[in-house]
C-alpha cells in the first residue's frame, strides 16, 4: 500500500484471500440427516398418493 491509497474504513474488513474453511463434520452429518429425512417424507408421500 502506497501513501496515495485512502485508509480503510474502520468497519470494513480486508478482502479475504482464501475460501471459507470446510464445515465441521458434525454440521455436515446434520445436513445429510435432515436431507435424508425430507427425502423419505417426499418419497413416502408420493407412494401414499399414488396408491391411495
Amino acid at each position: 500500500m502506497n501513501s496515495t491509497d485512502p485508509p480503510p474504513e474502520p468497519g470494513e474488513a480486508p478482502a479475504p484471500r482464501s475460501y471459507e474453511p470446510a464445515p465441521a463434520v458434525g454440521k455436515l452429518l446434520l445436513f445429510i440427516g435432515v436431507f435424508l429425512v425430507f427425502a423419505v417424507i417426499v418419497v413416502a408421500g408420493g407412494v401414499y398418493l399414488s396408491t391411495g
